[in-house]
């Protein structure tokens, strides 16, 4: 096996020293006369060099790496928000490193202490169970320039965001316009801060026009999947409503299979909406009324912060909105007495 070329080989045959080896090929090497410059590109041609990553964030002093930690890299939602990360990066020559924690503090805590012993520049957080504590004793302790996401329960460190209070309301408004009056909700047995704020602006609406939302006969709780959707869905016809809001598409696309296995069709005997706008949503029959969240530009937003944090340290929190925003499809429709 053949030695692989080092930047200290490239300079001891190029006649200079490392540090001009290296601004050479990071395109900062305008200083250097025309000829030393093309001796450089020759070699690394001649070598086909590619550079050490370690060994050039010594000599640079900085990684250009940004680490993400999301819940679960498997889930539509968060696969959307890597790719609006990525596509900011990929402009500013950032390398984006994805660890998916399972919403495990212990693994996350473990993540984030592996991701700063490496250098990191920066850190987005998409995560609703990273506590404030956590934030503290790992990453600011550290000085690492991070951005958070689904973290709604603190007010500490800068963060991009949607509200998810006026995305129940406006889930409600929907099902309320249509004529429904008895209305159902399907939502997490384990519910995040982000989770309640939305479940609340339902709840408000539903207030306002008069209705009545039993908290034991008409909530429904069960895991936030396809899996807890689908196996919930007797329990949501127990109810005896016309609609049902699913705290997200996931789990009203698990409703939707498991109305279809009971018979029941939806819309005509009962209206689901959900929350998110995954992508699956214009592939399931009927395809899902839902709460648009703008998740690919909650990526990009988050690393556009970050690069400018990182660029730019500010001690001032900076606070990024996003609009949420109903998207009608075919799963609601009007009111239809039996």
């Amino acid at each position: 096996m053949k030695k692989k070329i080092t930047i200290r080989d490239l300079a001891k045959e190029a006649g200079v020293s490392v540090t001009t080896v290296s601004q050479i090929l990071n395109n900062k090497g305008d200083r250097f006369s025309t000829a030393t410059q093309e001796r450089v590109l020759a070699l690394r041609d001649k070598y086909k060099y590619v550079p050490d990553f370690n060994a050039r964030n010594l000599i640079l002093k900085s990684a250009k790496t940004i680490g993400v930690l999301v819940p679960n890299i498997a889930k539509p939602f968060f696969g959307t928000f890597v790719e609006g990360v990525q596509s900011i990066a990929r402009e500013a020559e950032f390398i984006p490193l994805v660890f998916s924690a399972n919403r495990d503090p212990k693994l996350e805590k473990y993540y984030l202490s592996q991701m700063i012993e490496r250098s990191i520049s920066g850190l987005v957080i998409a995560s609703a169970t990273m506590t404030t504590e956590t934030i503290k004793e790992v990453i600011s302790f550290n000085e690492i320039p991070y951005i958070l996401f689904d973290q709604n329960h603190t007010q500490e460190g800068d963060r991009v965001q949607t509200n998810d209070y006026l995305g129940g309301q406006i889930a409600a408004k929907h099902l309320i316009e249509l004529g429904h009056k008895h209305i159902a909700v399907l939502t997490s047995d384990n519910p995040t801060e982000n989770l309640n704020h939305r479940m609340n602006g339902f709840k408000n609406i539903i207030q306002e026009n008069n209705l009545s939302l039993d908290p034991i006969h008409d909530v429904i709780r069960a895991p936030l999947t396809k899996d807890g959707g689908y196996k919930a869905a007797k329990d949501v016809l127990a109810t005896g409503a016309s609609a049902v809001f699913a705290a997200n598409d996931e789990m009203a696309i698990g409703l939707l299979r498991g109305l279809h296995e009971l018979d029941v069709k939806v819309p005509e005997d009962i209206s689901v909406i959900g929350y998110d706008n995954i992508y699956w949503d214009d592939y399931v029959y009927p395809r899902l009324t839902t709460v648009q969240q703008p998740i690919f530009d909650l990526g990009a937003g988050a690393t556009k912060m970050l690069i400018e944090q990182i660029s730019h340290s500010s001690a001032e929190a900076r606070v990024q909105n996003f609009p949420v925003k109903l998207i009608k499809r075919d799963s609601t429709s009007s009111y239809r007495p039996k």
